[in-house]
């Protein structure tokens, strides 16, 4: 008998590859876990009988020979396969692409690439041999690869996952059906959930990082609470957020986390807590303990580990060309083009801004007739600037709420930098 299994808690990125990796080992039976997310209960339960997944009940008579392990290299994420079979001395393949983690499995032959989404991979792969996929397991891949990647919004995407899922749309998988079953709030109880952790929720800046907390006392686990957190994620937008729920019939608390910076690493802050998962999405469940201990525990650990935000000092251009006041429209307009600028601070004879001009500015006065009037006279005087600590999510909602393409930083009345919208795109890789 040969296997394919996953880790426990199967999520939709382990499903769907454990669907692909029947393809590429032929008469090995697929076993699935005594657990399955919430977020992948819809697509399982929709596709069930197509899946045709196997219990460890259905097996644990007869030894395997051989296992292929899918989405991770934890022993701990399959023991409840292992411990099934202490003497196992079988071989052992692996596919997975979580790259920094240690294996546990010395022996093993282990697969791995730079991928957003494990099922990827063993896309690739399928592609690679001209392999083909029936419809229905193209959609439950697919799944798996929106779900690991945030619907291709994470930063953790890679080439490698938009190629497996063109190739998944082309081998049938149908979007729609995605679309309609992995919607984030689909139960009542699911919407209830969300207006509680709404008006639970708290803002809090540490080390500049604007995170969200949300705590929330509850008789027992219910399904669905992470797509709940999903959705908070979503509308309120935050560097990351951290929900805390306590069930007091079992005495455990669980910890969602959701981040969009890759500087706040959740698999790195959760295994601190004993959970883990990927940098932007993970989860922690810690037994016998107080929901409150945890969230101050939690508080202290963030002040502690979280890197400092990207502030206006580290993003700013700090050779800044600079207006007097005392020129022209005219001269300010080819300094501006000589120097391929759109706008620039304007500064008096003791190089203290007195207003900004832009070629916009520019024009109006080269319209009216006006291009020798004084700067003075078109520039504006109300002058929206920033501080050298000012963090650079302030300063993207500053050029956009003021709709700005040039951000002063001052010190004092001084000019120490400016920011425009290229300097943002240039550390947008870095959030």
């Amino acid at each position: 008998m040969k296997i394919i299994i996953g880790h426990t808690n199967m999520d939709l990125d382990c499903i769907g590859s454990i669907v692909l990796a029947r393809y590429l080992f032929p008469g090995h039976l697929p076993i699935k876990s005594r657990f399955i997310h919430p977020m992948a209960k819809g697509i399982y339960n929709l596709y069930e009988n197509q899946l045709n997944f196997l219990t460890m009940e259905d097996i644990k008579n007869e030894t395997p020979e051989r296992i292929v392990i899918v989405d991770t290299r934890d022993m701990d994420r399959v023991k409840e396969v292992l411990d099934c079979y202490p003497d196992f001395k079988g071989e052992i393949e692996i596919y997975d692409h979580h790259r920094g983690h240690n294996s546990d499995f010395p022996e093993a032959l282990v697969h791995e690439g730079d991928s957003g989404s494990n099922t990827s991979l063993l896309a690739m792969e399928i592609m690679n041999r001209s392999i083909k996929i029936s419809p229905d397991d193209a959609t439950v891949a697919l799944a798996g690869i929106y779900a690991d990647t945030g619907n291709f919004t994470h930063s953790n995407i890679q080439a490698i996952d938009f190629k497996a899922a063109s190739f998944l749309v082309e081998s049938g998988a149908s979007t729609k059906i995605l679309s309609t079953f992995m919607k984030a709030l689909k139960e009542d109880h699911q919407l209830e959930l969300f207006h509680g952790i709404v008006n639970q929720m708290v803002y809090q800046e540490i080390n500049g990082n604007f995170i969200i907390f949300s705590y929330m006392a509850m008789e027992k686990q219910a399904g669905g609470l992470a797509a709940v957190v999903e959705k908070l994620f979503e509308i309120e937008n935050p560097d990351a957020v951290f929900a805390i729920f306590a069930f007091k019939k079992d005495g455990s608390v669980l910890i969602i986390a959701r981040s969009q910076k890759s500087d706040i690493d959740l698999d790195a802050i959760l295994g601190h807590f004993g959970g883990g998962g990927h940098a932007q999405a993970a989860s922690a469940l810690l037994k016998h303990s107080q929901g409150r201990d945890v969230l101050e525990t939690l508080l202290r650990h963030l002040k502690t580990s979280l890197i400092p935000a990207l502030t206006a000092d580290e993003v700013m251009t700090k050779n800044v060309y600079c207006i007097s006041a005392g020129w022209t429209l005219k001269e300010a307009s080819i300094f501006l083009e000589n120097a391929d600028h759109g706008g620039a601070p304007v500064i008096d004879e003791d190089s203290r801004i007195v207003g900004m001009l832009t070629l916009r500015d520019i024009m109006k006065g080269r319209k009216t007739g006006q291009i020798n009037a004084p700067v003075k006279a078109y520039m504006k005087k109300k002058i929206i600037s920033c501080s050298r600590t000012t963090t650079l999510r302030e300063i993207e909602h500053m050029l956009y709420e003021n709709n700005i393409g040039h951000l002063p930083v001052l010190d004092g009345e001084l000019v120490a930098g400016i920011i425009t919208r290229s300097d943002i795109l240039r550390f947008a890789e870095k959030l």
